[in-house]
């Protein structure tokens, strides 16, 4: 896509860039985290899994690179040219084969520069400049401040760094509402279900906490022994097929793949983490299963995690398999139950060449089940907080499409902002 802005070298844009110490702190339970390559994610930071470091190790990395806000951390290696932003407030320091780029606000807007290195032009930078190798290919530190970039006039940049920086921070907000509804049904799930605190505190003469009288009196004030140990009085253990059926993926046939948006969806376990499509297939698979937004998914290769697929109807791939709830608004209990049968086979695999999941494990899959006045009780709890969820999830992949959409128009100036708060559409002649 042609652009029509001037074209500038990183340098002569006044972005700077900052190279990582190269060496690695060693890691501790708590403190600041240390960034590496897989915390870099679509454009943002990811620190769920981050390594953390002391403090004095903090000040001894970021003596020469303290990343501040709206810096671009880049990496070299392994997934050479994505980026991610650094968010106002965070502390962190820098891993090994990352850099930061930094600018001088001269020539680009520093709120500008995440988005500048998103778009097709940094693209195809890095494919001048990669240095393929027979393990990593890598990008170096002396050719990035050559990338030559369209620098739109600075009005420009503001108005682009507003609309695609409030299109993000919405998905952005979606996400940690999502993580925190999330947390609020599981915790819910570990205490009644697993924990079974409200039949301690009965037991103990106090009310459940959090509970009121008409829930609290659905629970017994007793145990009893099971085949998964002590579990409260009348209830029992039972076959996950007792609140489940489960539905395998079918083999499409590859042939049949296109990446033009041809017929359906097709998912895969790759394709879970984001709740987006890589392939889609024009093929009828006559056992072919098909999801919706809302239906739990399960790979069977590699990892074990219960996804609530917040994306298109789509196909099931082979090795997948979805867990259908049999009693409405049951899907968070099902959810639920089955991330404890999952872990289980999990452990049980580790040290094996290839962790699998099949039939024969699902099979053996057993849950607590309580009479169904308590998990009645518990979707009403959970089941509006799965809905938000979903609707959030669905939200954020129209809203992230619209920001996809729109970065590479923007960036070209193929479409621009108008004075009056509208768009433009820029006519070649």
């Amino acid at each position: 896509m042609a652009s029509r802005w001037p074209t500038l070298s990183l340098r002569e844009a006044g972005v700077s860039l900052i190279d990582c110490e190269h060496r690695t702190p060693p890691a501790r339970e708590s403190g600041y985290p240390y960034v590496a390559i897989p915390q870099i994610k679509q454009g943002r930071l990811d620190l769920t899994d981050v390594r953390r470091i002391s403090e004095t190790d903090f000040h001894d990395w970021t003596r020469k690179t303290r990343p501040q806000a709206h810096d671009v951390i880049l990496s070299r290696r392994c997934n050479p040219g994505e980026t991610a932003v650094v968010p106002d407030g965070l502390k962190c320091a820098l891993g090994q084969n990352l850099v930061l780029l930094r600018s001088d606000g001269s020539k680009v807007f520093a709120p500008f520069l995440r988005w500048l290195v998103r778009g097709p032009d940094w693209w195809e930078q890095i494919r001048k400049f990669l240095n393929v190798g027979a393990v990593f290919d890598s990008l170096k530190c002396a050719d990035v401040p050559n990338f030559s970039l369209p620098i739109p006039p600075l009005p420009e940049q503001h108005a682009i760094a507003h609309i695609l920086g409030t299109l993000d921070d919405k998905i952005e907000l979606n996400r940690r509402m999502n993580e925190t509804l999330e947390a609020m049904a599981r915790a819910l799930f570990k205490s009644w279900f697993v924990d079974f605190d409200p039949v301690r505190a009965k037991m103990e003469g106090r009310k459940p906490a959090g509970m009121d009288k008409a829930t609290a009196a659905l629970f017994p004030d007793s145990f009893q022994d099971s085949p998964l140990g002590a579990i409260p009085k009348g209830w029992r253990v039972g076959s996950i097929y007792e609140i489940a059926d489960v539905v395998y993926g079918a083999s499409f046939s590859s042939r049949r793949f296109n990446t033009s948006g041809n017929g359906l969806p097709l998912i895969r376990i790759r394709d879970l983490s984001d709740h987006s499509p890589g392939v889609w297939t024009d093929e009828q698979h006559p056992k072919g299963a098909r999801i919706s937004a809302g239906d739990i998914v399960v790979g069977m290769d590699g990892e074990f995690r219960a996804h609530v697929w917040q994306g298109p109807d789509s196909w099931l791939n082979q090795r997948m398999c979805q867990f259908k709830p049999k009693a409405t608004d049951d899907t968070a209990f099902v959810l639920y139950s089955i991330q404890g049968p999952l872990a289980e086979v999990e452990r049980s695999e580790v040290g094996t060449t290839v962790i699998h999941l099949g039939k024969s494990d699902i099979d053996q899959f057993q849950t607590v089940l309580p009479p169904p006045s308590v998990r009645i009780r518990y979707a009403h709890a959970a089941a509006p907080l799965l809905r938000f969820r979903v609707k959030a999830g669905v939200q954020s992949r129209s809203l992230a499409a619209l920001r996809d959409a729109l970065l590479p128009k923007l960036l070209s100036g193929e479409l621009r902002v108008s004075g009056a708060g509208g768009w433009t559409r820029e006519i070649s002649a």
